[in-house]
């Protein structure tokens, strides 16, 4: 692998990496930020202990391609050292991982102060749902590995040079699983929003409303004239074969309460969903559901853990395969 040095403009050969370490580059770079253990169970979970994976991370970082910090939080006891380490990609990390032209180039670049940021347990929070289907999918020897989710995949919206939030929906994560269930293969591709309950819910619910304008929005060419009917078709038919499900994962601070308030949060969502006129319009066409972080990771996506907003009551929990029985056109 090529890497960049600090004093050097240009790339130097000087290093070679195991397939660990180069895994752990490409996850880092796909996936902006990763906990120690996190990183454990996704590259190294048949180790009891992280050993290795900790020796080829401080090696990458002993070559200037990862940085670490710990993590924001309470430590066990007085000693900040319980708290994990976060690891993310240098300027020079990233640019060896784009230099092998191996995953798709994202602009973004980590920094430690976007790591460091309010929405560090946000990104970490999306990691754990989707380590929950990698988890799962081992468990039920379906597909589903590192690199099949992508975090913050931006969506066209409406036509227009506004800003980014206005003009698309930014899904926290798009993911991709293959059910192979009864010898057959079965590709499910789901957004994802993560919802940490740190917005009101209607505020979540008008999040939940813009994948109904994803639906429906229709690019518009700049000359009415050479409109044919291929410039009819939806924007979201261009990238997906029939539209994705959207999951949202419910989560929030850990504490005894918090199943009563996301069981409370999830009665408020289906209720203004279904109050919307554009999603009860498109009802019989989206399938969304909702569940919680902690039922995602317990039982995994193929158990009766989703609330179906838009139809059906509250009271229904299927599970995310009934999701995708009906396809979306």
């Amino acid at each position: 692998m090529t890497i960049l040095t600090e004093s050097a403009a240009v790339p130097v050969r000087h290093k070679s990496f195991t397939s660990l370490a180069k895994m752990a580059l490409d996850v880092l770079y796909q996936h902006r930020v990763m906990s120690t253990p996190q990183m454990h169970q996704l590259l190294t979970p048949q180790a009891s202990r992280p050993v290795y994976l900790l020796n080829q991370l401080n090696e990458l970082r002993d070559a200037g391609l990862v940085h670490r910090m710990r993590a924001q939080g309470e430590a066990r006891g007085p000693n900040r050292r319980n708290l994990p380490y976060l690891w993310f990609l240098t300027e020079n990390g990233a640019a060896a991982v784009e230099e092998a032209g191996e995953l798709p180039s994202r602009l973004y670049r980590v920094t430690p102060e976007s790591v460091a940021g309010s929405r560090q347990a946000h990104t970490l929070a999306v990691n754990e749902a989707g380590l929950a289907f990698v988890r799962h999918a081992a468990r039920l020897r379906h597909e589903c590995g590192p690199l099949d989710w992508t975090p913050e995949v931006a969506h066209r919206i409406r036509d227009g040079q506004r800003r980014v939030e206005d003009d698309h929906v930014i899904s926290d994560a798009v993911l991709h699983y293959v059910d192979l269930s009864h010898g057959r293969r079965k590709m499910l591709t789901t957004f994802i929003e993560v919802d940490r309950a740190t917005m009101t819910t209607a505020r979540l619910a008008a999040k939940v409303a813009a994948y109904g304008r994803l639906f429906e929005y229709v690019p518009q060419h700049p000359d009415r004239s050479r409109r044919s009917a291929a410039s009819s078709r939806p924007a979201w038919q261009y990238t997906y074969p029939v539209f994705p499900r959207l999951l949202v994962v419910l989560d929030g601070p850990r504490t005894p309460t918090l199943p009563a308030r996301l069981e409370a949060r999830t009665s408020d969502l289906y209720a203004l969903t279904r109050a919307d006129p554009r999603l009860s319009r498109l009802a019989g066409r989206l399938q969304i559901g909702v569940t919680t972080l902690q039922l995602l990771q317990d039982r995994g996506p193929f158990e009766p853990i989703f609330t179906v907003l838009l139809r059906g009551t509250p009271e229904d929990r299927p599970p995310l395969t009934d999701l995708y029985l009906k396809h979306a056109q």
